[in-house]
């Protein structure tokens, strides 16, 4: 098979389409012949040496994939070799075949195409276990995401509005139409607004880590939960514990890949009972910025980098 390879760490042009070896689903394994992968920010540390594959998962960068189940290892039920489905990897998505384990694998959405449902399992699991799991979001709560033009972005704000809650987001002027469209009620740019003097949000979404720290928890309500999934903004930063404890507030950090696999079962087994009906009933939906062949994976990686696409790049494979 091809896959994208890294040469060295570095820019773009590190990303290499080469012959690899096929993989082989084990037990309790699929083997997913791949329509398209997605890029996520966390390829783009992995590219630069920032961020490596957990230990025993693909060195190959891509965290889901659509496709078909080309193989089924021993030991799996409930999938059958021709099923189309998407699937959450610790890695290998940039690549035509993936050995994934089943228990990381949903059946594509009725209604979905089968490529866009690429667009559909890091956002969906990320958000669940961020916002729902660990952030407590409930009906009536004011949800604020940064970063609402981003795949994490777009798919929260939809989340958000679909369980109930009054969805804010921060994002560039240039955007803000279209994730109104999404559903969100209020929209701030970040470039020339404070936000966290015009939204007092109970579960707060964040991308940026060090540089929003501060104004993030000024920002929270009474009881808020700030829940931490990137460092955009930098690593360290100083916490005036004095104003989080004023406000009874939490912070939370959280990541996926690094999960256990039943950790990453169990929030699949509640993304399918409890966000894939929301996707298939139109209330959530997958946003998809561009297409773009694999091989020119590069060129995916950099137009992520500039900040300028809504929702999802996706990788076509073949």
């Amino acid at each position: 098979m091809y896959a994208i390879t890294i040469a060295e760490p570095g820019g773009p042009e590190a990303l290499v389409w080469a012959e690899v070896p096929d993989p082989e689903a084990g037990p309790g394994e699929l083997l997913i012949e791949v329509a398209a992968s997605a890029v996520n920010r966390a390829d783009l540390l992995q590219r630069q040496g920032k961020y490596p594959p957990p230990e025993g998962a693909s060195p190959y960068p891509g965290l889901e994939c659509s496709g078909v189940v080309a193989a089924v290892g021993d030991g799996v039920t409930g999938f059958s070799v021709g099923d189309r489905v998407c699937a959450l990897l610790a890695g290998g998505g940039y690549a035509e075949l993936v050995a994934v384990p089943a228990g990381q694998v949903l059946p594509v959405p009725r209604g979905i195409d089968p490529v866009e449902a690429a667009a559909l399992p890091e956002v969906a699991c990320t958000v669940w276990s961020t916002v729902v799991m660990a952030g407590r979001l409930t009906r009536g709560e004011t949800l604020l995401v940064h970063g609402g033009g981003s795949g994490i972005g777009t798919f929260a704000i939809q989340l958000g509005k679909a369980l109930g809650a009054t969805v804010a987001t921060t994002a560039s002027a240039g955007k803000h139409e279209a994730l109104r469209a999404l559903g969100a009620d209020q929209v701030i740019d970040y470039r020339a607004e404070d936000f966290e003097k015009v939204v007092r949000p109970d579960v707060i979404l964040d991308i940026m880590g060090a540089s929003y720290l501060a104004r993030n928890v000024a920002a929270l309500a009474p009881d808020g939960r700030l829940t931490m999934i990137g460092m955009q903004g930098g690593r360290k930063a100083e916490l005036d514990l004095s104003a989080l404890l004023a406000k009874r507030g939490s912070l939370i950090t959280t990541a996926l890949r690094s999960r256990p696999a039943a950790q990453k079962a169990e929030i699949v087994r509640q993304v399918r009972e409890h966000v894939w009906p929301l996707v298939e009933s139109g209330a959530v939906r997958p946003v998809v910025d561009r297409t773009v062949p694999m091989r020119d994976a590069a060129e995916a990686h950099r137009v992520v980098e500039s900040s300028t696409h809504l929702g999802k790049v996706l990788l076509l494979a073949g």
